[in-house]
């Protein structure tokens, strides 16, 4: 009898020391591939971001304004990338449509406005204050 735990959670668990941190940053980069290639959303926040981190970077305010303005920015794409996983999980269990998978897809959408939100509120003060 296999007493090792990581196999009754799951039979792709097993990898560790540096080899499991190679195959994670390699699935990251799957998981950013397959985000950009499917997801409009990802794409076109992924381009906001490819625009607004480089102003961030050459506007003559302080290191801390600059993290904060950066950080807003890539949590955003942190959010997306988490409502597009929730949203292909929903989609793999069925494409039925039912009160809890829209629910839980809105809810992701909901997360994702908050997050633009904060890009709106921290550049803002960043910038006028």
């Amino acid at each position: 009898m296999n007493t090792d735990p990581r196999v009754e959670e799951s039979p792709f668990k097993g990898a560790t020391g540096l080899r499991r941190i190679w195959n994670a940053f390699n699935y990251s980069l799957s998981g950013l591939h397959a985000a950009y290639l499917n997801e409009d959303a990802f794409r076109q926040e992924s381009l906001l971001a490819a625009l607004l981190i480089p102003i961030a970077l050459l506007l003559p305010i302080s290191g801390i304004g600059k993290a904060l303005m950066i950080a807003s920015v890539l949590l955003v794409l942190i959010v997306e990338l988490l409502n597009s996983a929730i949203e292909a999980a929903i989609d793999r269990i069925s494409l039925d449509r039912h009160r809890l998978s829209k629910r839980a897809k809105d809810i992701g959408s909901a997360a994702v406005l908050i997050a633009l939100i904060n890009v709106l509120a921290t550049w803002s003060l960043v910038l006028f204050s």
